[in-house]
């Protein structure tokens, strides 16, 4: 035990513990949700007919998606969003030494671990390199995506994780944990 005294700032005593941890969990556990169902939903379900749950709330519907989130997009344009997607996620690893917020944690772990794992589907899947088709299979309210786009785990994560940092946004709180109103007043 030392007896020399504390010479960090006060400033840095009172700084937050860095959050990295949190945001690997999230991301691990999105990407693993993912990656399980999908493996499940093409080993059992895909070429069937789908898979009625919750009464018809709930559709279980294969199909392999070469457009962007919600099939929006053009046709051949596959290769533009798996660069797009490693721009967020290197966006997301360029803040991960600065995150001190826990809810900024969880949200930028859940938006890792499903662009991870769509773009997973876009480097691994047919027909190609950087061109695969991202694996969708629940559809709501209907089948084939009658009323609501075919989506899956991966994009769940992506809006979940996004709300989550909007939500932190709208609340005040930054990333490294500071409020962004205490600043403003503070000005």
């Amino acid at each position: 035990m030392s007896t020399e005294p504390n010479t960090e700032p006060v400033a840095a005593q009172r700084l937050l513990p860095r959050r990295i941890g949190l945001l690997v969990t999230a991301a691990v556990v999105a990407l693993a949700l993912d990656i399980v169902t999908k493996a499940l939903v093409v080993a059992n379900l895909e070429g069937r007919p789908p898979l009625e749950l919750a009464g018809g709330l709930v559709y279980l519907d294969v199909i392999r998606n070469p457009y962007a989130a919600f099939s929006l997009g053009v046709t051949g344009m596959t290769w533009v969003f798996s660069v797009i997607c490693v721009g967020v996620l290197a966006a997301i690893i360029w803040v991960a030494p600065r995150l001190r917020s826990r809810g900024w944690a969880v949200g930028l772990g859940f938006v890792f671990g499903g662009a991870l794992g769509n773009l997973l589907d876009r480097i691994f899947r047919a027909p190609g390199a950087l061109q695969g088709h991202v694996v969708d299979f629940i559809s709501v309210f209907g089948p084939n995506a009658q009323y609501f786009p075919v989506f899956n785990f991966a994009d769940s994560a992506i809006c979940v994780g996004g709300a989550l940092i909007v939500l932190m946004a709208i609340i005040g709180r930054d990333y490294d944990g500071r409020s962004t109103r205490e600043a403003k007043a503070g000005e």
